[in-house]
């Protein structure tokens, strides 16, 4: 993003300053400061020119040409990081006077800050310019900023500085306790991945949000996360027509929370891969069932077990719990227990639940495996292997997007599973792209179905908006506070959206760029200026998929000048991507995590993804933002007492 070369002084330029430079210095510390002065002159001159020429390039964006305070911010802020300005920052901060490592927000009020002290302390006879640099400068960018984050996400949260955005699951679409407590603890924006799901879960997703926004007066935004063109792994052959009801257990083996699945009157129920099982049963059965009432199986390990209805999720599904792992199997008899006076259970019917598919086959791989991907119509199973141990057939998975198997070339990488899984292209054929496994953990890497694959260096030449995009889109203009923008990659398909919500009526709808592939980064100074101004912008820093598409040693420098490129643009930052995951999944803590939370502070937002565990997530996310603004605003160090 910067260039780092060195800035050239032309004294002669300055011919106004030629009187304190000649003076006789009383001593070196004089002479010092009067060089600074002369160099931060000549810089801040250089910066306001080459911002001016940066900006007419988007005179026509803006109406009547009049650019923001933060459009124009952010071109000084981005022409100073055209030059390597260590050297002067040393000597700065060696003189004892503020650097230009905190002028993000505001740019030329701190060179004019600077400037002022170092006229007052080098010429006695200088009549000072009356500047309030905290009325002109440093407070104003915070109040910007402070500003747009509110208009993006509401009011803060008592003692909090930081927004909490948490994925919502399937679950919230009908456990209204879970979307009350999430409000509750804290989340102050509602995720829905567009990805999963459908127009009825989510409304009933945001029917939640609002219900409990109004009974415990708290303000929750809604983002409708459009998926884009997410690339992911294709079905699965299924093995035997069983299913297993998993329970939630502590590290003591200790049960804490049921399984659960649903009864359906439904013919053929569908079953989404983040929701809930569904098997069918009689309609008989289904008019007999009531809350609490009972049902017992034998599983397939011929162990009795037990199911309690839960409640009524619809006039066709019941939900059922499990307090026991149990292994169902299609078609199963099952019978209808009742309790008699004495709580002695009685059968008082004998059913049978419908037929169901099994579970697919499980699909392991090891570092140095072969794994062949192939169009999405073919369907994944594992490796195959003769009497003899030899390897008669690689494993296989599908790509949903079959046209991108044609442009990969040999050498290639290809990351599966949020890069749990590394592999490179060893030979494209008419059968698909045979890969090699070149990052897997010791134990193999499980490929299941609709998980995301990668091309950081293959172009797929893939228009910004899906026509899934364009559909999902109607529902957010007529339901979302938020919109999120997947794999934008430049100010053209930020044109091309916001062409999209004008259609709708809802040009008003902010918007959320998410910044997902190296390409990306590269234009995000554009992304932004062709943008604020115009439109509400947040931008979202989407380190999963920028770790596929930089390696993580670029990603730690790369989401640290992504944060100070939006600070320059008083935009708001979603921090995102495994941000407390051990907790909100197992309910485990590490304290790699936690020290990544803290730095999350540095954000306007922090995104939480779904788990069993999120409500102990959000109340570890919300302790660690609280003790770190105390300390901390941006890369402003606070200086609060020490308490040991």
């Amino acid at each position: 993003m910067a260039l780092h070369t060195p800035v050239r002084l032309m004294l002669t330029k300055y011919k106004a300053l030629m009187p304190i430079i000649q003076k006789t210095p009383k001593d070196p510390y004089d002479a010092i400061l009067k060089q600074l002065l002369v160099e931060l002159v000549e810089l801040r001159e250089t910066i306001e020119v080459h911002a001016k020429q940066r900006l007419q390039k988007y005179q026509t964006s803006y109406h009547a040409g009049l650019f923001s305070k933060s459009a124009r911010n952010l071109a000084h802020y981005l022409a100073m990081r055209q030059f390597d300005l260590r050297h002067l920052q040393d000597r700065l901060a060696q003189a004892g006077l503020s650097s230009l490592g905190r002028s993000e927000s505001c740019v030329l009020s701190t060179f004019d800050a600077l400037i002022e002290v170092l006229k007052r302390a080098t010429d006695t006879s200088y009549q000072s310019s009356g500047m309030n640099p905290s009325e002109n400068g440093f407070n104003q960018g915070h109040q910007l900023l402070e500003q747009h984050t509110i208009a993006l996400f509401g009011s803060f949260h008592d003692h909090s500085k930081a927004h909490v955005m948490v994925t919502l699951g399937t679950d919230a679409s009908w456990d209204y306790a879970l979307v009350s407590a999430l409000l509750e603890k804290g989340m102050t924006c509602a995720r829905i991945n567009c990805a999963h799901d459908d127009p009825v879960v989510w409304q009933e997703m945001i029917g939640n949000v609002r219900r409990a926004e109004t009974e415990l007066a708290r303000p929750c935004r809604v983002l409708m996360d459009l998926a884009g063109h997410k690339i992911r792994t294709g079905a699965i052959t299924l093995g035997p027509a069983i299913y297993r009801i998993k329970v939630q257990k502590d590290r003591t083996g200790k049960i804490i929370a049921p399984g659960y699945l649903i009864l359906t009157s439904q013919v053929n129920p569908t079953t989404d891969t983040d929701g809930l099982f569904r098997v069918t049963i009689p309609k008989r059965l289904h008019k007999k069932l009531g809350p609490k009432m009972v049902l017992s199986f034998i599983d397939t390990r011929k162990r009795q077990r037990y199911l309690q209805v839960e409640k009524a999720l619809s006039d066709t599904d019941w939900l059922v719990s499990c307090q026991q792992t149990a292994y169902l199997t299609s078609g199963c008899a099952i019978q209808l227990l009742l309790s008699d006076q004495s709580d002695n259970q009685k059968t008082v019917g004998k059913f049978n639940l419908g037929e169901f598919l099994g579970e697919p086959l499980e699909i392991r791989v090891f570092k140095g495996d072969a794994l062949l991907l192939t169009a999405e119509h073919i369907l994944g199973k594992p490796a195959e292997y003769n009497a003899d141990g030899e390897l008669t057939h690689p494993a296989q998975i599908g790509c949903t997007l079959s046209s991108a198997i044609n442009k990969l070339n040999v050498g290639q990488p290809v990351w599966i599973d949020d890069g749990k899984l590394g592999a490179v292209v060893e030979d494209v054929n008419k059968k698909g792209a045979l890969l090699r496994v070149t990052q897997a953990k010791a134990s193999g890497v499980c490929i299941n179905s609709d998980k995301g694959i990668n091309f950081p260096e293959t172009d797929l030449e893939l228009p910004p908006l899906s026509q899934k995009d364009l559909i999902d889109l109607d529902f957010a203009c007529a339901h979302a506070d938020l919109v999120g923008f997947s794999f934008v990659e430049s100010q053209q398909d930020m044109e091309l959206l916001m062409a999209e919500l004008a259609k709708r009526n809802a040009a008003e709808l902010p918007i959320i760029a998410k910044i997902e592939t190296n390409r990306a980064v590269k234009n995000l100074p554009d992304i932004i200026l062709g943008t604020i101004g115009r439109y509400n912008l947040g931008i979202m820093i989407a380190r999963g998929d920028l770790a596929l598409e930089l390696g993580s040693a670029r990603l730690a420098e790369i989401q640290e000048e992504l944060l100070w490129l939006c600070e320059a643009a008083h935009v708001p930052v979603i921090w995102a991507t495994q941000v407390l995951e051990s907790i909100a999944k197992k309910g485990t803590r590490s304290r790699p995590e936690f020290t990544d939370a803290a730095m999350a502070v540095r954000a306007e937002c922090v995104m939480l993804n779904k788990g069993p565990y999120i409500l102990d997530a959000i109340e570890a996310l919300v302790n660690v933002m609280s003790r770190m603004h105390e300390h901390q605003r941006k890369k402003f160090s606070r200086l609060r007492a020490l308490q040991w």
